[in-house]
């Protein structure tokens, strides 16, 4: 009998394993995956850059000395290319980008079904559930 790998074997393996998809595919659509993590949460609603780190802080990256990577690095792409605007309230889609959003929802959507083949609803429902509890008890506070 093999000895059972321990749980962070599992959690590194599958979020590089992710990231590389995610990566991946994203790239042949002109963005990356921070990119689209962005445009996910401005289809939502206009949003400040403070906001935005907040809802993808775990995704950027810790530079060290309290310094981590920010959203805005992230936006400069997105509103040269129309998709984002930049207004007094923050950042908000442009028409542009929320169509851009929908094709890459169906391209993110085929991804994730992928990702989840052969997994109950219910399997993944516990599989979030327990990684969630895991990350509370390590110290995690949801800033939702």
């Amino acid at each position: 009998m093999t000895d059972q790998r321990p749980i962070g074997f599992w959690l590194k393996l599958v979020d590089r394993l992710i990231d590389e998809q995610f990566a991946s595919t994203l790239e042949e659509h002109g963005v990356t995956r921070r990119q689209w993590q962005l445009l996910n949460v401005l289809s939502r609603g206009p949003a400040t850059v403070h906001q935005l780190d907040a809802a993808v802080a775990p995704f950027l990256a810790n530079r060290g000395e309290g310094v981590s990577e920010s959203s805005a690095e992230h936006l400069s792409e997105l509103i040269e290319s129309a998709w984002v605007d930049a207004t007094q309230a923050g950042y908000e889609l442009t028409e542009r980008g929320q169509a851009a959003f929908r094709r890459l929802a169906d391209v993110v959507a085929e991804q994730r079904t992928t990702v989840a083949r052969g997994i109950t609803d219910a399997e993944y429902l516990a599989t979030v559930d327990v990684l969630s509890r895991v990350a509370h008890n390590l110290g995690w506070t949801d800033p939702n």
